[in-house]
């Protein structure tokens, strides 16, 4: 999108945290890096976003993670590079009980088998992975994404 090469860390920043589903859902970004290979995101557990049983809410977990594997990988690839969610895996793995974290990192070696795969105008599907973890560092969820990844330039 266009707002995406606009788009700084610190101003992505302000805004998933004015976002509404991450504001009134309870999910903070707390952190990015300033090369868009490292975000930490934040989901608090308050009484207004608990699910039945009181515990972290399933769809919660999920859309705490759901934009930053490809906001990071496409601005880590830059603007030649159409990034787009293709599916999403999540297993919870135990109730979360109070607030949980999840941390990105893109790793240069992911970012280099992608351009290499995608060199000669081929889509590439990757799968990338974060784990939702409690205070105490246990998982409580996994969360897998599969990007499609796609050089502008080649034929459409």
């Amino acid at each position: 999108s266009c707002m995406s090469r606009r788009m700084t860390p610190r101003r992505l920043k302000l805004w998933a945290n004015w976002w509404p589903p991450f504001l009134f859902g309870g999910v903070r970004l707390l952190e990015i890096g300033d090369d868009w290979r490292y975000a930490k995101v934040l989901l608090k557990l308050r009484w207004y976003n608990r699910n039945y049983v009181g515990t972290q809410f399933g769809g919660l977990l999920f859309a705490m993670t759901d934009p930053f594997w490809m906001i990071l990988v496409m601005e880590s690839l830059g603007p030649e590079y159409i990034v787009w969610d293709r599916a999403a895996r999540i297993e919870f793995v135990r109730p979360g009980r109070g607030d949980v974290q999840a941390e990105f990192r893109v790793r240069d070696e992911d970012l280099d088998e992608i351009r290499k795969a995608a060199a000669g105008g081929e889509k590439v599907l990757r799968w990338f992975t974060v784990n939702v973890r409690a205070p105490d560092d246990s998982i409580v969820a996994v969360v897998q994404k599969q990007l499609y990844v796609r050089l502008k330039s080649a034929g459409r």
